[in-house]
């Protein structure tokens, strides 16, 4: 983390020009401008957090020394925003004055992208980020000292250039070594069982990512007014209850025959997680080791015993065709119906060396 100059963020966010506004945080605005950084003498795109002005000031200023004292004590992640750099004042205005430089996520949020996108993702997407959302919250769960966010929600989890999902805004995290505070976060995605500060625990967090979860797969909001129940918990669990697991899932994106085992599976995580007994939420270290363990099996193994098993089907069926463009059809064919990847070819070098080769030099006699 380097020391930056007032003055050089100033002159990048030309005086936090309204123009370079591209969000808020929980503790006041976010601007975005090109810093110099000494240590490598390089230029880099930045997100700048200024806290608000007047009566807000100072509880913003609480959130923003609050987000640098604990992401300092992090190592950089990938599934995390990375905290580049500060700025301090000075003087009487120093505390005024301070200010964050994080790394630019060009691609706004997920709730950008869930509920104001015209192109909902699709859902290996939301797979993906559900995936990257867990790893965010194990490498935070898993440290020494351990991290609790307290404000995990899709305005906080932010796309790179890449579409990698990253959590951001730690204004109200805490670590364990820091002293107990006061229940905080927001509505919908606050745990219930969070009503003390002696309650505090890394299953707050789980809930939080339970719900999210649920937005992900549903696209409703945690809370929704014009929804009865109103909250995506109560109305998911009770479907989940009833075995309509279908109607729970998105219905702007058709959920593809391969993608049904594993939304099914990310629908009881969820339910894990808002259970109302703290006891049955799982570990984000379990959910991210689960998730790799499934996901790793419908890739590697099923799809290639169907894959032999359509050159046996077209070796009884066409006795003296070789092996050409109609076995890539029926082999795609084969892996799509079977529910196990996307889009499998031979051409598209996808698949094992040994399937290839046999596909490559056989002929059906």
């Amino acid at each position: 983390m380097e020391e930056i100059e007032y003055e050089e963020v100033v002159k990048a966010t030309e005086n936090f020009n309204p123009r370079r506004i591209v969000g808020k945080g929980s503790h006041g605005m976010v601007y975005k401008g090109i810093v110099q950084f000494k240590e490598n003498n390089s230029f880099r795109l930045v997100a700048v957090k200024k806290p608000s002005q007047g009566l807000q000031s100072l509880h913003d200023n609480s959130k923003l020394e609050n987000e640098i004292r604990v992401l300092s004590s992090l190592p950089e992640n990938p599934h995390v925003v990375n905290l580049l750099g500060t700025t301090s004042g000075e003087g009487d205005d120093d505390h005024r004055h301070r200010l964050i430089v994080m790394e630019f996520m060009p691609n706004a949020s997920l709730h950008d992208l869930l509920h104001t996108d015209e192109n909902p993702p699709t859902w290996p997407k939301r797979v993906e980020i559900a995936m990257q959302i867990a790893r965010a919250v194990q490498f935070l769960h898993q440290g020494k000292p351990v991290v609790i966010h307290r404000d995990i929600k899709p305005s906080n989890i932010l796309f790179d250039s890449r579409w990698n999902a990253k959590l951001a805004d730690f204004g109200l995290a805490v670590r364990g070594v820091d002293p107990v505070s006061r229940p905080a976060g927001t509505m919908g995605y606050l745990d219930p069982c969070y009503t003390t500060p002696d309650k505090l625990s890394t299953k707050n967090d789980i809930f939080s990512f339970g719900v999210v979860l649920l937005e992900i797969i549903s696209g409703r909001k945690a809370i929704d007014a014009c929804k009865t129940p109103a909250s995506v918990v109560e109305w998911a669990i009770q479907l989940m209850d009833e075995q309509l697991l279908k109607e729970i899932c998105d219905a702007r994106v058709a959920v593809p025959g391969y993608m049904v085992g594993t939304i099914t599976r990310l629908l009881r995580y969820a339910s894990r997680c808002v259970s109302e007994n703290e006891d049955e939420r799982p570990s984000a270290g379990e959910i991210v080791m689960e998730m790799e363990s499934w996901l790793a099996k419908r890739v590697r193994f099923p799809v290639w015993s169907r894959v032999l098993k359509g050159l046996v089907w077209l070796r009884k069926r066409k006795p003296m065709m070789s092996i050409g463009w109609q076995t890539q059809t029926r082999i795609r064919c084969i892996a799509e119906e079977e529910g196990e990847v996307e889009g499998v070819g031979v051409a598209s070098g996808k698949i094992p060396i040994t399937i290839r080769e046999v596909l490559a030099d056989a002929t059906l006699e």
